[in-house]
């Protein structure tokens, strides 16, 4: 009887927490979308060709982290379950933007190049195997029905 008010507890104070961190960061994204709005006057300034290019595609990079995250924990709310999949994109989408980042500014070094690379073929083996995972959780409840 104790553990079930324990855990009762605890998987209430877990909804808490998430729908706040939902929350900023469905504020984060609302912010970040005028931001970037308002940001696109400035590329009328033509300082050169890239000019803030670099800034807008590294903010549209951002939000999209945000919002790969935010589905995330709306995820959780319908299943109780974080999915890796989400989670792997975003990492995915935020180490592409690195890169691209970087060598955008010309700042990127070989190594540096080959630690990315690796990180992004064990993200892309994470996100695989997340999807082969969850698309064998959900056959197996069908085929136990029979």
């Amino acid at each position: 009887m104790f553990n079930h008010r324990v855990r009762y507890l605890f998987d209430q104070l877990i909804n808490v927490v998430f729908s706040i961190i939902l929350l900023f960061i469905i504020f984060g994204i609302a912010i970040g979308t005028v931001q970037l709005f308002i940001s696109v006057w400035k590329l009328l300034a033509f300082e050169g060709i890239t000019g803030h290019y670099i800034d807008l595609i590294a903010d549209v990079l951002t939000i999209y982290v945000l919002i790969e995250l935010s589905r995330s924990l709306v995820e959780y709310f319908n299943s109780h379950r974080l999915r890796l999949t989400f989670i792997a994109d975003a990492a995915i989408v935020f180490t592409i933007r690195e890169v691209m980042i970087l060598m955008f500014k010309h700042e990127v070094k070989p190594d540096m190049l080959y630690a990315f690379s690796a990180l992004l073929l064990v993200l892309g083996a994470i996100r695989i195997g997340s999807i082969l995972v969850y698309q064998r959780e959900k056959t197996i409840p069908e085929s136990s029905s029979h």
